[in-house]
């Protein structure tokens, strides 16, 4: 059906239907009341099945139920809450038709009815039908692109590593659709990994695509560079190839990124404007600070690489600054609460941490992407 004429008044009715037969607009169906008009839309049904309806034209004093609570009625469904309603009233009363607006009509014809007003306010409601149906489909397309973009997203990220010389795992708690959080490791010898935490400015389809650029020479880069600071200016290069002289935006992405080497118990590491990562050597903790600025702002950068030994265990954390601002006012309290937990904590694990970071009766929002690396050697 294309169109439902409603009204108690069977002369009102039958001239509406004779003017729009006349018109040429066959597809019509007519309700003697509100009641009626819920019966054609089977408006209490479970099922939700597709009903087609391009208009309603609604009259908007009917008994039992009137046309504004039929209104308020359609509206409180989605499945019907895009069908433009235009009412035809004999009523003057401007608090009335203001009503019938706030109500979810999108216009009112009065009575008696003028042929030409009718027809026109018709065609107009019908290019708004069409313009909300491109948009809705437009969404839904822009919906699955997104559903995908972000499958593959995160079908690039590393999977857990436990291989009996080092656990690398983490947790990885994107704000929207897409992440400008992204992390990933790899085994450039018999006992050395390579390890990155990466955070892209911004979030969203731009940042995204930019990440996973980043991940398309990211491991080429690891295993065939492997020293840091190497590294950070192979990856400062790629971002610097991204820039145009009119982008009004310059793309960059702050870092950490360590080589682990269990068998000379070393990590060498730069961190490349991120927040300092936390390292546990023999018991004592301290930040990984060494590095450089964010990566893709200069052509070239100057960067100084850290390194530290441990003789046992080293356990360390790399987070993106949304950890910091979740669980904190501001960095530095998100940074001082990390590290009392880190302190009193007996273990690591990502769960755990996270519970005892951000319980589940807080009620502080997570604003942005929240990711946590957490490499311990065994």
């Amino acid at each position: 059906m294309s169109i439902i004429i409603v009204d108690d008044n069977a002369t009102n009715l039958l001239i509406i239907e004779k003017i729009l037969r006349k018109e040429g607009y066959e597809d019509l169906v007519l309700a003697a009341s509100a009641m009626e008009l819920y019966d054609i839309l089977d408006i209490d049904s479970t099922s939700k099945k597709e009903v087609t309806v391009n208009l309603i034209l609604m009259d908007m004093m009917m008994p039992e139920i009137d046309g504004l609570e039929a209104c308020r009625r359609i509206q409180e469904l989605d499945r019907f809450r895009d069908i433009p309603i235009i009412f035809v009233t004999a009523l003057g009363d401007s608090n009335k038709l203001a009503e019938a607006l706030d109500a979810g009509a999108i216009d009112y014809v009065m009575k008696p009815i003028n042929k030409v007003e009718l027809l026109a306010r018709i065609r107009s409601a019908f290019r708004l039908k069409m313009e909300k149906d491109w948009h809705k489909e437009r969404d839904k397309r822009i919906k699955y692109e997104l559903d995908l973009a972000k499958q593959v997203q995160r079908s690039v990220l590393s999977e857990p590593i436990q291989d009996g010389k080092v656990e690398i795992g983490a947790v990885y708690k994107p704000s929207s659709e897409l992440a400008g959080d992204f992390y990933a490791w790899h085994r450039i010898g018999p006992s050395r990994y390579g390890i990155i935490l990466l955070d892209m400015m911004g979030h969203g389809i731009s940042s995204s695509l930019v990440c996973m650029y980043i991940y398309s020479h990211l491991q080429d880069t690891i295993t065939r560079i492997s020293d840091p600071e190497e590294v950070m200016h192979e990856l400062n290069r790629h971002m610097n190839q991204l820039h145009m002289s009119d982008e009004l935006i310059q793309y960059y992405f702050t870092a950490i990124y360590l080589v682990l080497d269990t068998e000379q118990k070393t990590v060498e590491y730069v961190n490349a404007g991120h927040p300092a990562g936390v390292i546990e050597v023999d018991g004592e903790i301290t930040t990984l600070s060494e590095g450089c600025c964010a990566i893709g702002f200069f052509d070239n950068i100057d960067i100084r690489k850290g390194m530290i030994r441990y003789q046992h265990k080293m356990k360390a954390m790399l987070f993106t600054d949304g950890l910091i601002e979740w669980i904190g006012e501001d960095q530095e309290s998100g940074t001082d609460k990390l590290l009392q937990t880190l302190r009193s904590s007996s273990t690591w694990a990502t769960d755990d941490l996270i519970e005892r970071l951000v319980p589940k009766s807080d009620t502080n929002i997570q604003q942005d992407d929240v990711c946590l690396v957490l490499i311990e050697t065994n």
